[in-house]
């Protein structure tokens, strides 16, 4: 089916039809989350990330669309999010995070907008902010011995832990009273500045996810050690906010 595309948009007619040919009136929505509705998506690298929302005889349905998932994985397109109305109303005391940062940057391709309405409860949110950030403390720990601090490995756990922290540190912008932005590093400027962070750290971590700088084992020690710092930070401010 040819290449990732250069802008994602493009591809969503077609997608679109797909599954409007599968599920017919079964197929409530489908929405365009993550990078690519927003600014930070880079054609290669970037997937295209859906969310597909189904009728519960839809969802039972679902052996439907391999052939079509398997199609468009060829273009960049991630297996989609496949959901229904109720699961996603019954699930957001469990996955907070996850639906505000869906929230937070989305467009609505087809159908029924489920996200737009959706209220969060705070301690919800706080609750899963503080086990998320010390969820991710002890697996960065544990990968910072198994490396002994150096090579390859440190640098990809330290980069592939950024998209969840960006996720946390937008619920925690939320939890404020303040904007979440759309872009990574408008958000980890943000929330940097409320906790007093030390932005470079993260920043640093981020230009490498994108390509823009390089890290020798100096670079990626120091990253690494200051990102740790940072959330062991972090984790006692969330903890504060429970009172």
């Amino acid at each position: 089916m040819g290449k990732n595309p250069k802008d994602p948009k493009t591809v969503l007619p077609d997608i679109t039809d797909a599954y409007k040919d599968l599920f017919g009136r079964d197929l409530v929505s489908i929405i365009l989350y993550g990078s690519a509705a927003g600014k930070d998506y880079r054609p290669g690298k970037s997937d295209i990330n859906l969310m597909i929302i189904l009728t519960e005889d839809g969802i039972e349905a679902l052996d439907r669309a391999f052939q079509v998932v398997r199609r468009w994985r060829g273009r960049g397109v991630a297996v989609p999010l496949f959901l229904t109305e109720e699961y996603v109303e019954t699930s957001l005391d469990v996955f907070p995070i996850e639906y505000l940062n869906f929230k937070n940057n989305y467009n609505l391709v087809f159908g029924k907008d489920i996200l737009k309405d959706l209220q969060f409860n705070p301690e919800f949110l706080r609750l899963q902010c503080e086990r998320e950030i010390k969820g991710k403390l002890l697996l960065l720990r544990e990968a910072f011995i198994e490396t002994a601090g150096r090579g390859r490995a440190l640098k990809a756990a330290t980069v592939q832990a950024l998209p969840s922290l960006v996720a946390i540190f937008g619920a925690l912008l939320y939890l404020k009273g303040k904007d979440v932005p759309v872009e990574r590093r408008e958000t980890v400027r943000a929330v940097a500045e409320l906790f007093d962070l030390e932005v470079t750290v993260f920043e640093g971590i981020l230009d490498i996810r994108e390509g823009r700088a390089k890290s020798g084992h100096r670079e990626s020690f120091d990253l690494f050690k200051g990102c740790l710092r940072e959330m062991r930070k972090l984790s006692r401010l969330i903890n504060a906010l429970g009172g």
